[in-house]
């Protein structure tokens, strides 16, 4: 099983974390890949929170295949909000 987190960091500021609202968030379960998130849509990321709202934990037969699910589940997940997210 491989991991990864969901963040609000600027990386043009030192990666320092960063606030404001998320108007969606938009992924989607499979028998592979499952995630959480700690915001709802239309919630806001407050100035004195960790930065990290969320995960995403593939699965696969072994690390390679975890590995490419996860980058595809990451490459499918969409936030859209104040926030700024290159």
């Amino acid at each position: 099983c491989l991991a990864a987190r969901i963040t609000v960091e600027n990386p043009d500021d030192a990666f320092k974390p960063t606030s404001g609202k998320i108007e969606r968030i938009k992924f989607q379960s499979s028998v592979a890949c499952w995630g959480y998130f700690s915001v709802w849509t239309h919630a806001a990321i407050h100035e004195f929170a960790d930065s990290q709202f969320g995960h995403l934990f593939a699965r696969g037969e072994d690390r390679e295949e975890a590995r490419k699910t996860l980058v595809l589940a990451l490459q499918n997940l969409d936030v859209v909000g104040e926030i700024r997210t290159p």
